[in-house]
This record gives structure tokens, C-alpha cells and sequence, in this order.
């Protein structure tokens, strides 16, 4: 009988082998070295908005995690240099994410963003709450340097909530269910604080405590 993880570690594999041929710069071949054991990087975005095509990175955090704890002091914090026809960015957005426009004056321009990026996480996998989308904003800035967006193993945090609370569940309640997967609702459900606008050091860390709690309580 053929095992049940065996088609997604093929898939996994084949995107792993195609990434690599693609690979732009050879240099850049760190990143599919086998990962360190039992560490990742939580990483979290503040966008200028949710449109993929339109819309650009301002600021970005990415924290170790390695077993059970948060390296805070191992972080990556930076803001990107806005690239609109004026430079300048939408007072909403910045204060949707916690910032301020004066808190740009540090930017830095993409390219050197996406090297100090890659060089820290190097082939570490990844964890984020709805990462997908966050991953397919950075290919803008990752994709032009290296040909290929982040190679990293992917887990979703949203993903491992959903299978918490699924399981809480008596089996007869479990088909069909709707489950909130708002991000204030898992960190209530987690007993995590909340923040009224967390910018992305606040995400990264707490998308990082609630991985390492479902973990545990996924081992019980």
C-alpha cells in the first residue's frame, strides 16, 4: 500500500529539483543545503495592500525559531524603499501595519533587501500565518535576483490551527465544518496577546509562539 506522505514528498522533491535548474545565480545554492535540524524562520510582511500585482512590500521581519523558542535577539528587520511614481506611500497603509512614514528613512532599495533576506534565512523552511501570500509578495523582490521565488519549505501556521481545532471535535461535528480562521481568533484561542495593529516583528514573533504551541499540543 502506498504511503499516504508519498505523493506530496514527490511533489515536494520535484519543485525542489526545478527550483534548483532554475536557480539564477550559483552562488545562491545555500539554499537548498539540508536545513539545520529543528529550526525555521517565522516571518511576516506589512504590505501597501493585498493586490498581488499592484501592490509592494514596505517592511518585512523574519525571526528564528529554533525547538521550542523564539530567538528574538536572531531577527531580521527591514523597510524597503517605496517604488511608486512619487516614493511615497499611503498614510492608511502605514498605519494599518504600526508604522510611520518617517520610519522609511531607513529604507533600503529591493535588491539589498532580498540578499540580506535570503542570506538569513538561508535554507531554514519557513512558517507564517496565510505565508502564501506573503511568499508570493516577495517573489517581487526575490524572483529579479536569484530567478526563482523563495525555494524554502513552506508550513502555514492557519493550517496546523485548523487541525487543532478540528480535532476538538467529536467526529460527527467534523464533516463540514467552519472554522474561523482569523488570525485574532487563533491567538485568543492560543491565550496569546493581541496587538490593536501589530507591525511585522509583532507577527513574526506571535505566528512564531502559536507554531510552537500547536506543536506541542500536537504531540500530546
Amino acid at each position: 500500500m502506498e504511503h499516504p506522505l508519498l505523493p506530496s514528498r514527490l511533489a515536494g522533491a520535484l519543485r525542489r529539483e526545478w527550483r534548483l535548474r532554475h536557480l539564477g545565480d550559483a552562488s545562491y545554492g545555500f539554499l537548498f543545503d539540508p536545513a539545520p535540524e529543528n529550526e525555521w524562520v517565522s516571518l511576516a510582511c506589512a504590505t501597501t495592500g493585498h493586490d498581488q500585482e499592484k501592490d509592494r512590500v514596505l517592511a518585512l521581519c523574519a525571526v528564528r525559531v529554533r525547538g521550542h523558542r523564539v530567538l528574538s535577539s536572531e531577527r531580521l528587520e527591514l523597510l524597503l524603499r517605496p517604488d511608486g511614481p512619487d516614493g511615497r506611500v499611503a498614510t492608511e497603509a502605514l498605519r494599518r501595519h504600526g508604522l510611520r512614514e518617517q520610519d522609511l528613512a531607513q529604507d533600503l532599495p529591493a535588491a539589498e533587501a532580498a540578499k540580506a533576506l535570503l542570506h538569513f534565512i538561508g535554507s531554514r523552511p519557513l512558517l507564517g500565518y496565510y505565508l502564501e501570500f506573503d511568499c508570493a509578495m516577495l517573489e517581487q523582490i526575490v524572483k529579479p535576483l536569484i530567478g526563482i521565488g523563495l525555494p524554502q519549505e513552506q508550513l502555514e501556521v492557519s493550517s496546523l490551527y485548523y487541525d487543532w481545532r478540528l480535532r476538538q471535535l467529536p467526529p460527527y461535528q467534523q464533516d463540514g465544518v467552519n472554522i474561523d480562521l482569523r488570525y485574532s481568533t487563533m491567538l485568543q484561542a492560543l491565550d496569546l496577546p493581541e496587538r490593536e495593529s501589530p507591525d511585522p516583528l509583532d507577527r513574526a514573533v506571535l505566528t512564531a509562539l502559536a507554531f510552537i504551541k500547536l506543536r506541542q499540543m500536537a504531540a500530546v
